[in-house]
């Protein structure tokens, strides 16, 4: 089958495109599932990287949708078109899914949303509903915030009636963060948590989600309230430094939580909880993806590339059928 595969970690060039990998073979827990899109996420740089650690050669990606070659259970039709997260292996033409962490696709979604709804879907979902439950007139800080997670989050969080102060990189960025509800839009810069201060009534916000890691941790500590939280959800920018735990006291005694989605759909009925809000969100029109990028399989490496450079918008996904 045609997959990407990766035999030494490094930079995007690492992603090889082949023809010639050998098709997975589902375990009880797992369905087989040919691939129509797959999603690309952050997550999948660090796997390339070798910032989080896999066997190689592998195949990366964690998430897509398609249709179900084969339940070993007997428990889905095939054909049936589902969306998932959690498969690694994803970009490819086919992959095996955890039977737990797929979910049919309703009808009405589009081919490439449903490619990338639930990872980026659940991640902001646990951001606003799980870290913190956001409550009406609180406030807080997206880094960036016209990423796909980022633009998420800030629909959530502004209909929960949050104020949202989104970071970006441009203009055209600062405008789709507006459209999806951000309060006020900042660009980059030393002086970040001084001037969310000004518009926030001369206070810090109640929480940080910072997903860019080493370019803004240290101002997410500056411009959160004492005894506040800085949820750190990704390292776009790079990994941050360790730290000394005094330098929370200093901030005012805040709180720091390096997040992940497998905790936060470890418990029962979590998972199917937070995809339900996703993928009603998405059918009832109240949460909308914005797709900024579709590339052929074949040139993950650019989608890679171009994710990393900041060049996209909202989700980007590979179209592998």
């Amino acid at each position: 089958m045609k997959a990407i595969q990766i035999s030494q970690t490094g930079g995007p060039e690492t992603l090889q495109f082949r023809d010639d990998v050998e098709a997975p073979s589902p375990s009880d827990d797992q369905v087989l599932v040919a691939v129509d899109v797959a999603g690309v996420n952050y997550i999948d740089t660090y796997y390339r990287e070798g910032i989080y650690h896999a066997a190689t050669p592998f195949t990366p990606g964690q998430e897509g949708t398609g249709r179900v070659l084969h339940d070993p259970r007997g428990e889905i039709a095939e054909g049936t078109l589902v969306a998932w997260m959690d498969a690694f292996g994803s970009y490819a033409e086919q992959v095996c899914v955890p039977r737990d962490r797929l979910v049919a696709v309703p009808e009405g979604i589009d081919p490439h949303t449903a490619g990338t709804m639930l990872l980026q879907g659940i991640t902001a979902h646990y951001l606003i509903y799980g870290v913190h439950d956001l409550q009406e007139g609180e406030s807080c800080l997206i880094t960036a915030g016209a990423g796909g997670v980022g633009l998420l989050a800030t629909q959530m969080a502004a209909a929960k009636g949050a104020r949202v102060y989104s970071v970006v990189s441009t203009e055209e960025k600062a405008e789709l963060a507006r459209e999806a509800g951000a309060s006020a839009v900042f660009y980059y810069s030393d002086e970040l948590a001084e001037q969310v201060r000004r518009h926030n009534g001369g206070v810090g916000v109640d929480v940080v989600y910072d997903g860019v890691g080493q370019a803004t941790f240290s101002e997410s500590l500056e411009v959160v309230r004492p005894r506040g939280i800085v949820c750190l959800f990704g390292a776009a920018s790079g990994p941050v430094e360790p730290l000394d735990p005094q330098l929370l006291n200093t901030h005012g005694s805040i709180f720091l939580t390096r997040p992940s989605t497998g905790a936060y759909t470890a418990g029962e009925g979590e998972f199917a909880m937070r995809a339900q809000a996703v993928t009603q969100g998405i059918v009832e029109g109240t949460l909308k993806f914005r797709i900024g990028g579709v590339y052929p399989l074949a040139e993950a490496a650019q989608a890679h590339r171009d994710l990393q450079e900041r060049k996209t918008t909202g989700s980007v996904v590979l179209q592998v059928s």
